[in-house]
């Protein structure tokens, strides 16, 4: 679901890249007229924009937006012009490279895309890293996170609503057997979480809760320092209520002692076009502010502005 604004007459392609064209010229870059164009195209669009202005002008756009942008203004719009697959690739590699068991941009990834954008993503990484991203995961990690996420990032889930419930029953248990002995990094539990369908993994959830009166999320916070239990409660929240966890990173990039702009960046150029109304829903119930207002008093410039348009800012 989008929240893009988009306007009602949209330009030809060769208008916007005419106007992109005007904004890096003269004295000074137009931020204005690249927000007016780029933060109000939708994926499809941005990637004929991107063709059309290589083929007229003899540049990548990207390369002329990374000549002419700056600091957080200029990640946004680096990280919003790209394809989707390609974003996911980028930050992916990024992950991989500054790795902290604290870091949950691998499993964000891997848990809230559908099955066919994590194919896409896994194929744009290999195409522009001449890697796997498995590869790199693997080899990036030790123990029980790679234990995790390498099959995470290596999944391709059943992206059907039908449920199994004798083995919903059956893995619920097992789940709690597990959990209850403390062997969290068990690989029946680890190959529930990696390989079972949401849907699935929502029935067998909600067996748990029926049949042992407590949520798994609340049994696996045993050890609030453990950062593996960290990303084992936030993979099961991805998986079953990603708009839950994008409040969480929102919340926290917004909230805290100066703006963590990098998480902020992420979850807005990665949510605008799939689910961002339902994060704004979520994040205004649980903070009483809307998510727009939050941004524009935490933020300025240009990155407000863009981020604002992304948003979906005054969409009702």
């Amino acid at each position: 679901m989008s929240t893009l604004i988009v306007p009602a007459t949209i330009p030809s392609v060769s208008e916007d890249c005419e106007q992109l064209r005007k904004a890096f010229e003269g004295w000074g870059t137009n931020e204005k007229l690249i927000i007016s164009i780029l933060g109000h195209r939708n994926a499809a669009q941005r990637k004929l924009i991107r063709q059309t202005y290589a083929e007229t002008y003899g540049e990548d756009l990207l390369k002329a937006l990374d000549k002419e942008l700056t600091h957080d203004f200029e990640r946004a719009v680096l990280l919003w012009a790209l394809e989707p697959a390609e974003r996911d690739a980028l930050l992916a590699n990024e992950a991989t490279k500054r790795w902290t068991s604290s870091n949950q941009v691998l499993m964000e990834i891997a848990c809230t895309r559908s099955s066919h954008d994590l194919l896409l993503a896994r194929q744009a990484y290999h195409a522009r890293y001449k890697k796997s991203l498995e590869e790199d995961v693997a080899y990036h990690t030790t123990g029980d996170f790679r234990k995790l996420l390498v099959p995470l990032v290596s999944a391709y889930r059943y992206e059907g609503d039908e449920v199994n419930m004798t083995l919903a029953k059956s893995e619920a248990k097992l789940l709690h057997e597990k959990i209850s002995n403390k062997a969290y990094n068990d690989e029946d539990l680890v190959r529930i979480l990696t390989t079972r369908s949401k849907a699935q993994i929502n029935a067998t959830l909600n067996h748990y809760k029926n049949e042992f009166k407590n949520d798994i999320e609340k049994d696996l916070e045993a050890d609030p320092k453990d950062e593996f239990l960290s990303i084992l409660r936030a993979t099961i929240k991805c998986l079953t209520r990603s708009e839950e966890y994008f409040e969480k990173v929102l919340r926290l990039a917004i909230n805290k002692q100066g703006t963590d702009e990098g998480a902020l960046t992420r979850v807005v150029t990665t949510r605008a076009e799939i689910d961002m109304k339902i994060i704004k829903d979520e994040y205004h119930k649980r903070n009483s502010v809307p998510l727009d207002h939050a941004i524009a008093k935490d933020t300025h410039g240009d990155y407000e502005e863009l981020l604002l348009a992304l948003i979906g800012h005054g969409d009702t």
